[in-house]
């Protein structure tokens, strides 16, 4: 019963998660709403953006509103799994409630990499097979900041452009190396962590 109620939480919240994120990064690199899956975005997070909206006004131009209702989420699912197991007292420690904070910002970190690692695969696919695509133009905007740095210094092999690659080979690092061990550091921290 715990781990199909530990299953929902993460597949809605990381859903949650990834649709406030997605749309906050459509919004910053000024990508275009108008095509299916963008449409599909505001659709889904139109419900919880506008009424946040009157509280988080956008700033600098950027959708503040759909960032913090990301970080919320994180947060709220990081503590409703928590509260399901033997480590629940830690909710009274003042420490271990910092170390939930630090999970949810990685929990965004994590999430922001898997919508980056969509976009690349799907601009890379799209390049070769449909470069017309409607889609192309959100891929671009999306992967556009972290490819033209590398772009800049790694040149084609035989005319391919391996940046995507390379680009895909660093957010794996992150995702399977880096993230798990910060993880793993903060799971045995909150678990030395007794009843105040």
């Amino acid at each position: 019963m715990l781990d199909a109620l530990h299953f929902l939480l993460r597949s809605i919240g990381g859903f949650l998660i990834l649709l406030f994120l997605a749309r906050f990064y459509l919004q910053a690199f000024k990508a275009s709403f108008r095509h299916p899956l963008g449409q599909f975005v505001l659709a889904l997070t139109n419900w919880a953006v506008l009424p946040a909206r009157r509280l988080l006004p956008p700033l600098r131009g950027y959708d503040t509103a759909s960032f913090v209702l990301a970080g919320f989420t994180a947060f709220l699912m990081h503590a409703l799994m928590l509260a399901l197991t033997p480590w629940s007292f830690v909710f009274t420690a003042p420490a271990s409630l910092l170390a939930l904070v630090v999970v949810s910002v990685l929990e965004l970190f994590k999430m922001s990499l898997y919508l980056l690692t969509a976009a690349v695969i799907g601009q890379a696919l799209m390049s070769w097979f449909s470069p017309y695509n409607p889609l192309m133009p959100l891929f671009n905007a999306l992967t556009g900041p972290f490819l033209r740095p590398l772009q800049r210094v790694i040149p084609p092999v035989g005319h391919v452009d391996i940046t995507p690659l390379i680009l895909l080979l660093v957010i794996q690092l992150f995702l399977s190396v880096l993230i798990p061990q910060l993880e793993s550091t903060i799971l045995a921290y909150v678990s030395m962590v007794g009843p105040a």
